[in-house]
């Protein structure tokens, strides 16, 4: 094959998969590096007497607060509900979600039935959130990402018929290799490829797409033992099984079909992934567990003030309305900067600056409960995401209670984009019944089994007005360094605060490099 510099191949794996398939080529090339984590950070010697502030018990603040008693710090955490967590957070029956500008919910989900409105899986090269799960004794088990029983549906392709992922990969795999097999055979290639490559590539391409001797990708039997059968193998002399039909090969090409597909080739989204037994706030509660004796709940902070000798944070009471001031040598702000930016901080312009140029995303997240496990009585799904071209645009399966009999529930939108902010305005009542509108065009059974949902708008959310932050490269070239150091005797921390939004991950390692550079600068101080 012609030479390519690195740089020309690097920009034309960007074109073709993204920017995840970009920094994956870039981490195999040595350009880029994977999950950073080590091991704990190897603190200790702390001045005695030094006193270090923590703002949120989310996993960042938690974890800043365990490692840094560990070194020998005297450490408080002021937290604004009345759970450690955050945004690991998990709704079973009687909770509630309380939401600005909407009803409270009351979640009516029947005993061991739950839902993730805010992280919800571990991808296997998380390494940081993993070790200390097995340290704190959370209990893990797979989670089923790809299904390719599940669904693929878009309005613009096959006339808004849902089909299954499986068909979709086969034939699309299929529909390719034949093409790039007939180019091969066309001489089309004959610059790039000498006579061994082309041959050798003809036969990876028969065997890769399944195609017949003529090079063409054909019903067979060969190409159903991929993609299925229209009658499956039997028993007794009428099992023969028949081959299926092929899909279209002009509707595999539009958008709706092919994005569906490369989502399972991002980097983070590639299996194995990991969920916490019984929900993903038994991470918060493994790591409440450490540190439960520093935490003060219903502590709204108003104000982040700091000398050259300490911090001072102002809070109220959220129940009582009580307003106290905490003061310390240190502290470590965890609050979301949605939520920080709307706060009176004491820190250089330039961090006030970066504090308040990050928009947060404004996902909805919603739970649907049915009367019995259709998808897999009805569709034979265990486990799994459905797309759709709908505004809710994923329904995912439980990776749990297989088989079980009664009441399931699914994730019945997981938004993106602008949909987030149109159904964020709707209320929780519309917004169930857009999730049965939409949800029904995969599967007809949703409106006949439904028996209950709640949802989560997240830009409604009080402690933290989206679910994470959204960095630009513009913002992170002017902004990110800035937000990431030390100002004075504050430091942030957060998934915010890493090049891992969004992702559990990002919150630990940012909390361990800031707790990392507070006793560098403790140290020296």
């Amino acid at each position: 094959m012609a030479s390519q510099t690195r740089r020309q191949l690097l920009t034309a794996l960007g074109l073709a998969g993204g920017t995840a398939a970009l920094y994956q080529a870039m981490t195999v090339m040595g350009h880029a590096a994977d999950s950073r984590f080590s091991g704990p950070p190897a603190l200790s010697g702390a001045r005695k007497g030094s006193k270090v502030l923590v703002l949120g018990a989310g996993l960042a603040g938690m974890l800043a607060a365990y490692e840094l008693r560990k070194a020998g710090y005297s450490v408080r955490i002021l937290e604004y509900q009345d759970r450690p967590g955050g945004r690991n957070w998990t709704l079973r029956g009687g909770d509630r979600v309380v939401e600005m500008g909407t009803p409270v919910q009351k979640v009516e989900f029947s005993p061991g039935n739950y839902i993730n409105p805010g992280p919800w899986r571990i991808p296997y090269h998380h390494r940081a959130l993993l070790h200390y799960c097995k340290q704190f004794g959370v209990a893990l088990e797979p989670f089923i990402q790809l299904n390719y029983n599940a669904f693929v549906q878009s309005a613009e392709a096959f006339g808004g018929k849902p089909m299954r992922y499986r068909d979709v990969a086969c034939d699309f795999t299929g529909v390719v290799a034949e093409l790039l097999a007939k180019s091969i055979d066309g001489h089309t290639l004959d610059q790039e490829l000498t006579p061994d490559d082309r041959a050798q590539l003809k036969e990876a391409m028969r065997g890769w797409g399944l195609l017949d001797e003529n090079l063409r990708y054909t019903s067979s039997v060969h190409t159903s033992t991929r993609r299925g059968w229209e009658k499956r193998p039997g028993g007794g002399p009428d099992g023969a099984p028949v081959p299926s039909h092929l899909l279209d090969r002009h509707e595999l090409f539009k958008p709706g079909m092919w994005q569906s597909l490369a989502f399972f080739m991002n980097y983070e989204m590639q299996t194995t992934m990991f969920q916490p037994v019984g929900g993903v706030d038994m991470i918060g509660k493994g790591f409440a567990r450490q540190v439960a004796d520093l935490i003060t709940m219903h502590a709204r902070v108003t104000r982040i003030a700091q000398d050259p000798h300490g911090v001072r944070v102002t809070w109220e009471h959220t129940a009582s309305g009580k307003v106290s001031e905490e003061t310390a040598d240190w502290c470590v702000c965890t609050i979301p900067l949605s939520v920080l930016s709307q706060i009176d901080v004491q820190v250089a312009p330039a961090m006030k600056a970066a504090i308040g140029a990050v928009p947060y995303t404004s996902h909805i997240k919603m739970g649907l409960e049915f009367k019995r496990r259709f998808w897999e009585q009805d569709d034979d799904i265990y486990g799994g995401i459905s797309f759709t071209s709908g505004e809710i645009s994923q329904v995912s399966y439980p990776s749990y209670g297989y088989h079980s009999s009664g009441p399931g529930v699914l994730l019945g939108a997981y938004t993106k984009n602008m949909a987030g902010l149109d159904i964020a305005g709707m209320s929780p009542a519309e917004r169930i019944e857009t999730g049965l509108a939409q949800g029904s065009v995969l599967h007809p059974q949703y409106r006949k089994e439904f028996s209950n949902g709640a949802s989560v708008a997240w830009s409604r959310i009080p402690w933290s007005l989206g679910c994470c932050a959204i960095w630009s490269e513009e913002s992170r070239r002017q902004h990110y360094r800035t937000l990431t150091e030390m100002d004075g005797r504050i430091v942030l921390a957060g998934e915010h605060a890493s090049y891992l939004g969004c992702w559990q991950e990002g919150a630990i390692l940012s909390s361990l490099d800031a707790i990392t550079r507070l006793h560098k600068r403790a140290q020296e101080a």
